[in-house]
């Protein structure tokens, strides 16, 4: 199998609801592949895919119950320190809850937690190991 990822995935309560705060909230373009039951958003270089939480446990054949926290983290690397507080802040001012504000961290690097509608947690981070390119790409 080749070292690649293609789509994340997030299982979402109300499809409606995610979709409007990463168009609207975060400011992302929705994918014209999008329809009624799904909604993607081209990344550089993967798919982001809010689908509804139920159905999505369905088609993996698991129960869709569960609870706290879920295992995972998504990141949104910045190129400076200053971006990560303006990004935050902007993202406040809006009304997303800011899960923790930014901080130096253990690792040399600089991040805050936001989360989603659902509590998807978002890092975003500074982090000077992992310089970006102009496409915002490791």
């Amino acid at each position: 199998m080749e070292q690649r990822l293609t789509i994340v995935g997030l299982g979402v309560k109300d499809l409606e609801v995610s979709t409007h705060f990463y168009e609207n909230v975060l400011g992302w373009e929705k994918h014209p592949s999008s329809n009624a039951g799904i909604s993607f958003f081209k990344l550089n270089g993967i798919m982001l895919s809010l689908y509804p939480k139920d159905k999505l446990a369905e088609d993996a054949g698991i129960a869709a119950q569960g609870s706290g926290f879920k295992g995972f983290s998504l990141a949104f690397n910045t190129r400076t320190k200053d971006e990560v507080d303006s990004i935050v802040n902007t993202l406040h001012a809006k009304g997303v809850k800011i899960v923790k504000r930014p901080e130096e961290v253990f690792w040399g690097g600089y991040s805050g937690y936001i989360a989603d509608p659902y509590d998807n947690l978002w890092e975003i981070a500074y982090n000077p190991f992992l310089p970006l390119d102009d496409m915002g790409n490791v």
